[in-house]
């Protein structure tokens, strides 16, 4: 039974359907609260941005007399909003639609999703950590709550600050007992995890070693107690993120789990257009090396990076705080119209 038509006869489904609109509101009041602009960015758009292993959905923009171009539905709207902040709007926030292909359909995954993104000028990422405590704190306050406590799946959390922070490299010495001068070499990654019982050859990269060692030693042992924060990614993963001024190694990035659940992805945002450049260029080779969809460069938001103020910013999985928060056990029963439920995809294909 389609998740719409469940909905009429199942009053207990239907009304943890109807918490993704207070967890909306929700969002919207906090952050009007803290002074932020609400804003709206295309979902349609000639350049998307360059993450190596994201894939993106293509069409086409036909305009009568004109050649046709190719157009994509954006992964994430930061490149958008970043030129609002050059522009001077200040810190300001959006909740939209995002798109991501090949990624399959599954008890975290939807191919079309909800994403809320904030920037917060003047900051870095340590003051998107502290948004991000008051922020859930605040969703179970307006959720009826009157403590800190949220139960997911028959355990409790804690939200109430100050979560747990872990560094990558603590994490990596503490769950895989790797420590950071082996994290940071090839070589010496490479025979740990040979050590550790992964099948690892010549050919197998440094990225594909930690993304091994992380999703299988590091992540299942992240939020199992409580909200934890993973900060300071290897300068290699450092997306569009700033690198750390005292140890250029590493990143000011993090993520956020709960539940087993990762939230958020977060930096103290780069603004050197000559290094973003050159990280975009060298995303868009690593993309055509995996088969993904080619395009080009943002210029424009090259161009506007340069005036953009010292910023911190975050994505945050929205279906996901609505599992979290509706108790609901997969992404698919937050959602009136899955894509299960729209394209009839079978077992084997969920």
């Amino acid at each position: 039974m389609k998740n719409w038509q469940r909905a009429k006869s199942d009053a207990n489904f239907r009304k943890q359907l109807l918490v993704r609109g207070q967890i909306v509101n929700a969002i919207r009041s906090f952050f009007k609260s803290e002074g932020f602009l609400e804003v709206e960015t295309p979902l349609l758009v000639k350049h998307p941005g360059t993450e190596p292993y994201l894939e993106v959905f293509q069409t086409e923009l036909r305009v009568a007399g004109q050649a046709p171009q190719p157009a994509f539905l954006l992964t994430s709207p930061e490149l958008s909003m970043k030129k609002l902040l050059s522009a001077g709007f200040g810190s300001m926030f959006q909740i939209c639609k995002s798109f991501r292909n090949e990624e399959g359909v599954s008890s975290f995954h939807n191919p079309e999703f909800t994403i809320l993104e904030w920037y917060r000028v003047n900051a870095d990422y340590t003051d998107i950590m502290d948004d991000f405590e008051k922020l859930m704190l605040h969703i179970l306050r307006e959720l009826g709550h009157t403590g800190s406590e949220l139960t997911y799946q028959s355990k409790t959390y804690d939200l109430n600050a100050p979560w747990e922070r872990i560094s990558i490299a603590r994490a990596f010495e503490k769950y895989a007992g790797v420590d950071e001068e082996t994290l940071l070499s090839e070589e010496k990654l490479k025979s740990a995890a040979v050590a550790m019982g992964y099948n690892v050859t010549v050919d197998t990269s440094w990225e594909e070693v930690y993304n091994q060692i992380l999703l299988n030693e590091i992540e299942p042992r992240l939020g199992v107690d409580g909200p934890t924060v993973l900060y300071d990614y290897p300068a290699s993963q450092a997306a569009l993120s700033r690198r750390k001024t005292d140890d250029s190694r590493f990143a000011e990035r993090f993520e956020v789990y709960l539940a087993g659940l990762e939230l958020g992805n977060a930096f103290t945002e780069l603004t050197d257009p000559s290094e973003q450049r050159q990280r975009m260029e060298n995303d868009l080779a690593e993309r055509r090396q995996l088969g993904k969809t080619e395009y080009g460069l943002d210029e424009d938001f090259l161009a506007a990076l340069g005036d953009m103020p010292p910023t911190g910013g975050i994505a945050v999985g929205v279906d996901r705080l609505v599992m979290l928060f509706a108790d609901a056990p997969t992404l698919d029963e937050t959602l009136f119209f899955p894509a299960k439920d729209l394209f009839d995809l079978s077992p084997e294909e969920v």
